[in-house]
């Protein structure tokens, strides 16, 4: 077991967050200040979360409580191995967007800068606050912060499109967090007369078995209310909100995939369903199955709806609505080889998918194309920014040596240890799905002309593949190149050293 010490220590990154966003509005009028209080509150926060890791590798979990509402309603922080998956993603993704961001916003030239960063920053700080929380009411409390921030990032345009696809975001993520989450919270508190996560055990969670075995079908409600209040999750139905949120500028589409809001969702219901619920109680209640089912079908239902779609930012879109639930099933499945794909998936996913947004903005910044179908020829224009897309639409399909095809491995393997082969089919199904929307992209990058006397976005000449060396390299800025070659090569380390996060997982988890 592991040791449990309490330490204030635990919110160094968390604290250094804050302060960034806080520089950001005092530095509003200098903008290198600004952007530099950014990326060093990124350096700190991520400098932080490491010291925490070597305690959490060491076998302890450091815990800490600010303030006690109610008796066993509290904000309380812990940095067991879950959290600390989640908050070296976080903090380090952190760091590359700010580069990215610098790119981006400024090429662009638009408007309400400050207010971007703030909001790009708390919106961090909400993150490690769900990754930290040692309880339901803490991670709830920081799930809203995320919410009640990133509105402003989805509608940053400020025209009726973007206040349209920000009302969606809103009105699902309150509303399903307002009718479901908050009643999950208040049935969970009302049968267990706490809302602590068990640490250092996935075994055994919150409700006790005597409670589980005395109000079954209350427990499950409860599950069913936290599985339908977490929507940053984009289980189906609730899952439109995601590609409504595609307004919103593409490093907050990274941010919204890759960095913070979706995968806060998924890590909290990993949180919940492993040191809420435990693995005794999902077992003993039948919860598994119908988990897998849901997620199976998100899975399916967001990998042929992405096939549809012209729009780049739209396929993303929906891969990433089928691509979390990878995760869930991992999780519900709770065969250690299971967990430990479905939890090393939030890192892999989150580097592979926030290289492909990084991608998806430089193209639009150096050309201004959003379709696939207008991408015929781009490859040889921007050799490094489709270099790295094609690294990480391998890592989404699942082949090696990148990083998605660990994860699926593992997944695969878990599901069998479970008794559910059946699982396997679907998951090479998927694979076969994500190669049906990804490989068009690259092919046509590559392999494909641009169509005769047609002319890029902002007047710039054709690609021909007869002219090849003429056609002069048409990058986005630095700043934004090299933060997506960055991902793109972490995506590549992360399928031949695996270990790197799952050594936080096993801290976690052990074997059972």
């Amino acid at each position: 077991m592991p040791t449990i010490v309490n330490s204030p220590l635990l919110l160094t990154p968390m604290a250094a967050t804050l302060l960034a966003s806080l520089a950001v509005l005092v530095l509003r009028r200098h903008p290198n200040a600004r952007e530099g209080a950014s990326f060093a509150g990124a350096l700190l926060a991520f400098a932080g979360v490491i010291l925490l890791a070597g305690a959490a590798l060491g076998g302890e979990i450091k815990t800490f409580t600010a303030s006690e509402l109610l008796p066993g309603v509290k904000l309380s922080f812990c940095a067991d191995g879950l959290s600390l998956v989640f908050a070296l993603v976080a903090t380090f993704l952190w760091g590359l967007a700010t580069f990215y961001n610098i790119g981006y916003m400024r090429s662009l030239k638009e408007h309400a800068q400050t207010r971007y960063y703030f909001c790009f920053a708390v919106s961090i700080f909400g993150a490690l606050g769900v990754a930290f929380a040692a309880n339901i009411f803490t991670l709830y409390l920081f799930y809203e912060i995320i919410t009640i921030f990133t509105y402003p990032l989805v509608a940053h345009h400020q025209d009726r499109e973007g206040f349209l696809g920000g009302r969606k975001y809103l009105v699902y993520l309150m509303g399903t967090s307002k009718l479901f989450l908050l009643a999950a919270m208040i049935i969970t508190y009302s049968i267990c007369g706490t809302l602590d996560f068990r640490l250092g055990d996935v075994t055994r969670g919150i409700f006790p078995p005597d409670v589980a075995a005395e109000y079954p079908n209350m427990v499950r409600v409860a599950y069913f209310l936290f599985l339908a209040g977490i929507g940053k999750a984009a289980l189906v139905p609730l899952h439109n909100w995601l590609p409504s949120a595609m307004v919103a500028p593409t490093p907050v589409s990274a941010l919204l995939h890759a960095v913070a809001v979706v995968k806060a969702g998924v890590f909290s219901i990993c949180r919940i369903i492993l040191s809420g619920f435990g693995v005794e109680t999902m077992q003993s209640l039948g919860l598994s199955l119908p988990t897998s089912c849901v997620a199976g079908a998100t899975i399916l239902i967001g990998s042929l709806i992405a096939l549809t779609k012209d729009d780049i930012k739209a396929r993303l879109a929906y891969s990433t609505i089928s691509q979390l639930s990878y995760v869930i099933i991992g999780v519900a499945l709770l065969t250690p080889m299971a967990v430990q794909g479905g939890l090393m998936h939030i890192a892999h996913h989150a580097f592979s998918k926030i290289t492909l947004f990084f991608g998806a903005g430089a193209i639009y910044v150096a050309t201004g194309v959003k379709a696939v179908s207008a991408m015929n020829g781009l490859g040889r224009r921007m050799p490094f920014t489709f270099g790295a897309f094609a690294l990480a639409s391998l890592s989404m399909i699942g082949i090696p040596p990148v990083a998605g095809f660990v994860s699926k491995w593992y997944l695969g393997q878990g599901a069998v240890d479970a008794g559910f082969p059946w699982l396997m089919g679907l998951f090479l199904l998927s694979s076969a799905l994500n190669a049906a929307y990804f490989a068009p992209i690259v092919f046509r990058a590559y392999f494909l002309k641009s169509d005769a006397g047609a002319a890029l976005a902002g007047g710039t000449a054709v690609y021909d593949r007869a002219t090849a060396a003429a056609v002069p390299r048409q990058e986005a800025p630095a700043t934004m190149v090299v933060p997506l070659c960055v991902t793109g090569a972490v995506s590549v380390v992360l399928g031949i050293l695996p270990w790197i996060f799952q050594d936080f997982i096993l801290a976690f988890s052990g074997k059972f």
